[in-house]
């Protein structure tokens, strides 16, 4: 994946950021906080974030074709996804 560092000033602090469009979006983990995907985990707790992990395969799945120039993005967002839900279903059958 193609990793970015950026900087972002707030409040008169800058903040490097580490972030991958797909995996780790500057966007879902600012103010150097919980991460929104980890948040999302901990209150749908394990069996209902294997859920959502598989409807937002589906949904990048469905309109990959039709969104963007190229799929990809769309496509490798599936791929991360589909990671979580089968990383999370090995914590609950281990």
């Amino acid at each position: 994946m193609d990793t970015m560092i950026d900087t972002l000033t707030m409040n008169g602090q800058t903040i490097t950021l580490d972030y991958d469009p797909v995996d780790k979006p500057a966007h879902y983990n600012l103010n150097g906080g919980i991460e929104c995907i980890d948040y999302i985990k901990e209150v749908l707790g394990k069996a209902g974030f294997v859920a959502y992990c598989r409807g937002n395969v589906m949904k990048y799945n469905h309109r990959a074709m039709d969104k963007n120039a190229t799929p990809v993005e769309d496509l490798k967002k599936a791929h991360q996804y589909l990671t979580w839900a089968n990383e999370t279903l090995e914590e609950i059958h281990k």
